[in-house]
């Protein structure tokens, strides 16, 4: 190295103050949750599961869906300078998680890569019904579903069964190499259990998370077991307008 050239900063020294402690450089692999833009579905409250492929994207979510990769482009920039810009994407098997991603693909300039550990949860016969239906249909059945993580939706998953998946499919990301950014597109309980595992909360309280649609949420797992949530739910919508709008000065 020639005199008065600069090293890279260390892991240590590029972290902000708050990240999560420690007291070495390891690296740790980041990943960047995206739910994926809304469907009529989605605005109607209804169990939008993986049991189908669809429904595909409504107009107002293909709008969130550039605004999102508007905000994941930045990553690594102006959002968490301290994080790799984002060198992969994923996406779940979903229609409207495949057509989220092909936006955010497209301004990264990345292939979408398909991974069924981050699809959502399997709602059996629930699927495409309204939460007041469900609860109305049969009182008492959703809420024990939320409670009590081992009793499986009828014909379907439990909470347990999403965090196992999902559990496995961040575990995939880590062995498949840290010092990285992984874009991961996907579905609200399939965010939520993904946090729930970072964290080590009881499977009952990730209902207690909000992940609208087309947010981010950002994760970074060691290979020694530590954990860091950096990120939950950052609406691309808001991210978005604050960039458009002029410069607020006071007179």
């Amino acid at each position: 190295m020639t005199a008065g050239a600069s090293t890279p900063a260390g892991a240590r020294e590029r972290r902000p103050s708050g990240a999560a402690m420690r007291f070495d450089d390891a690296e740790p692999v980041s990943v960047v949750l995206v739910r994926h833009g809304e469907t009529t579905l989605t605005r109607g409250k209804a169990m939008s599961g993986s049991s189908v492929p669809g429904p595909p994207l409504a107009p107002a979510g293909r709008v969130q869906a550039a605004q999102a990769a508007d905000l994941v482009f930045r990553v690594g920039r102006e959002l968490w300078p301290d994080l790799p810009h984002p060198s992969a994407l994923v996406a779940s098997p979903m229609v409207r998680t495949q057509e989220t991603a092909t936006a955010v693909g497209r301004r990264l300039g990345l292939p979408v890569q398909t991974d069924a550990a981050f699809a959502e949860c399997h709602f059996g016969d629930w699927e495409g019904l309204p939460v007041a239906e469900v609860e109305n249909g049969r009182p008492g059945e959703l809420r024990r579903w939320y409670e009590d993580t081992a009793v499986r939706a009828p014909g379907g998953e439990s909470l347990d069964d999403v965090g196992e998946r999902v559990g496995a499919g961040l575990q995939g990301l880590l062995d498949g190499g840290v010092g990285r950014t992984v874009v991961v597109v996907s579905h609200a309980m399939a965010i939520r259990a993904a946090v729930g595992r970072t964290l080590g909360m009881p499977g009952e309280a990730w209902s207690w998370l909000r992940v609208l649609p087309a947010s981010a949420t950002v994760l970074r797992w060691w290979p020694d077991g530590s954990r860091e949530l950096v990120a939950l739910g950052m609406p691309s919508d808001a991210w978005h307008a604050r960039r458009a709008s002029p410069a607020v000065t006071s007179r």
